[in-house]
């Protein structure tokens, strides 16, 4: 394999998929992706001053905006149509297999988030790397320290979502050297990394992030686009509910933290996902619930809404052909059994359609909560994280169901729903399953659904028993079984690197 290396890091596109590596020595001021050339002692310069830093700084920010795919198209494709929220949607071959559980390494979709995953963590590691390395004056030690917190920040977030899909994932958080006949051996690994274990990528995401929450700019209840400090207590509160590095005591710590840094619910809900009345344009941006989240606005929209529905900024486009993510019979009998209206409207929409692969054409139902190019897509908002307190405080060491009921209580006033019977009170099973309830109802379309099911053991007894009480799913490809909670590996990343092993059942 070694003996190839050249030849396939080549055949690659000079190994495009890891933003790290210079083939080419040029001259200082010939700028690429990765390096600015070299110095008169003829060391490599990646960053030649300020403006070069605040450029790849503006690059990895772009990546949370610009690139929806991986981070957000797919996500909701894998956590919405992978559970019983919806169905695939449309009859593409690399997209139904999300609804009916056939998914296999050689999943088109599966890839591109895996190399795109990759990328990103690449663009972050060549700043963390290589910024001290700068000697512009301008750029002082403060402003150091926030670029690479904001870097880690951002590498955390992009590593959490890939061990939650994948288990067993590459940690790098180095960059490749450059590659010459002589350097072969010494970089191979930079570009071919091991596989860690799913607790070995848990116990860096919590390094980076705990290291990064004390130079990280705080919370601006104005921006919430920014990677802050908040951003990552969101994230530590997440990445401590989930079992390899599980701490509720620190899920119920970073809940309250937010709260301190004055996070709260929205008063009205539908402020959250809303538009103008009259217009394409957001109700809100920056809600005091808003962790983080992604901006768009006329001529730079976001381009996914009609992906999922239709474009209410430009209202035929786009809709001549079935959409991805649509919602489940069953997700819909849930909103209904719970006469729970307000978000139900907000999160579900019904048009009439030139097609009819699972609804009539005449009133056919869609996702609603990115419903126009001008929409903010929210990656973390307080809600999920006030309700994973309620998790925690229901499944920890000293279980307190009276202060879960109390969050869980607060969720559903603000839609107008009636608190929580003492008989589910007084139970820690009932109060488990009207949690999963309420985060189901509140956070439909928002990529958390099928995390859930993973995280809390849920998966074979949810899914295996939805084919058969929802008339409008697909048949069944394989039953959900221990191996069904982490995708499958890229085929096309195994056959590329021998150091990656394929996950059990696929």
């Amino acid at each position: 394999m070694k003996r190839n290396f050249k030849y396939i890091l080549l055949m690659l596109g000079a190994v495009g998929f890891m933003a790290s590596c210079s083939l080419d020595k040029d001259p200082l001021g010939d700028f690429s992706d990765v390096t600015e050339g070299i110095n008169e002692e003829g060391k490599t310069v990646v960053f030649k001053d300020k403006a070069a830093v605040d450029n790849q700084m503006t690059t990895i920010y772009n990546q949370l905006r610009d690139r929806q795919e991986h981070w957000y198209m797919d996500q909701l494709l894998i956590a919405e149509a992978h559970s019983d929220n919806a169905y695939a949607g449309t009859t593409g071959a690399e997209v139904v297999p999300f609804e009916n559980n056939g998914i296999e390494g050689s999943n088109s979709v599966i890839e591109r988030d895996w190399r795109r995953f990759m990328e990103d963590i690449g663009r972050a590691n060549v700043l963390i790397v290589n910024i001290d390395s700068v000697t512009d004056q301008s750029l002082t030690t403060t402003l150091r320290n926030q670029y690479k917190a904001e870097a880690k920040i951002f590498r955390a977030m992009i590593m959490f979502d890939m061990v939650r899909l994948w288990g067993n994932i590459p940690v790098t958080t180095t960059v490749g050297g450059d590659i010459t006949e002589e350097t072969l051996e010494e970089v191979y690994d930079d570009y071919f990394p091991e596989q860690k274990t799913e607790k070995e990528a848990y116990e860096q995401i919590v390094k980076d992030l705990t290291e990064a929450i004390p130079y990280a700019p705080s919370n601006n209840s104005s921006d919430k686009t920014k990677l802050s400090k908040s951003v990552a207590k969101a994230i530590l509160a997440k990445v401590y509910a989930e079992k390899p590095v599980r701490d509720y005591s620190k899920v119920i710590q970073y809940a309250d933290d937010l709260a301190t840094d004055g996070f709260d619910l929205e008063a009205d809900y539908t402020d959250l996902f809303g538009v103008v009345e009259g217009s394409a344009d957001p109700k809100k941006r920056n809600t005091r619930e808003a962790i983080l989240e992604a901006h768009y606005s006329q001529g730079n929209g976001n381009w996914v809404t009609w992906m999922f529905g239709r474009d209410l900024s430009n209202w035929d486009s786009n809709f001549t052909w079935a959409k991805w993510v649509t919602p489940s019979r069953d997700l819909i009998k849930a909103f209904q059994t719970e006469n729970d209206q307000i978000r139900y409207s907000e999160s579900i929409v019904y048009y009439q359609t030139s097609w009819s692969n699972y609804y009539p054409s005449s009133n056919y139902p869609f996702m609603y909560k990115t419903r126009s190019a001008f929409s903010n897509i929210i990656k973390y908002r307080y809600a999920d994280i006030l309700l994973l307190k309620a998790e925690a405080l229901i499944m920890g060491n000293t279980a307190n169901l009276a202060a879960a009921a109390e969050i869980i209580d607060k969720v559903r006033a603000r839609v107008k729903l009636p608190k929580l019977t003492s008989s589910v009170r007084g139970s820690k099973d009932a109060m488990l399953e009207a949690l999963l309830k309420e985060r189901r109802l509140e956070l439909a379309f928002e990529g958390q659904r099928w995390y859930d099911l993973v995280r809390l053991d849920k998966v074979e007894s949810v899914m295996n028993s939805v084919f058969a009480k929802d008339s409008g799913r697909k048949p069944q490809i394989y039953p959900f079984n221990e191996n069904s909670y982490k995708m499958p590996i890229p085929q096309a990343i195994i056959d590329q690197n021998p150091k990656i092993n394929q996950n059990p059942g696929y």
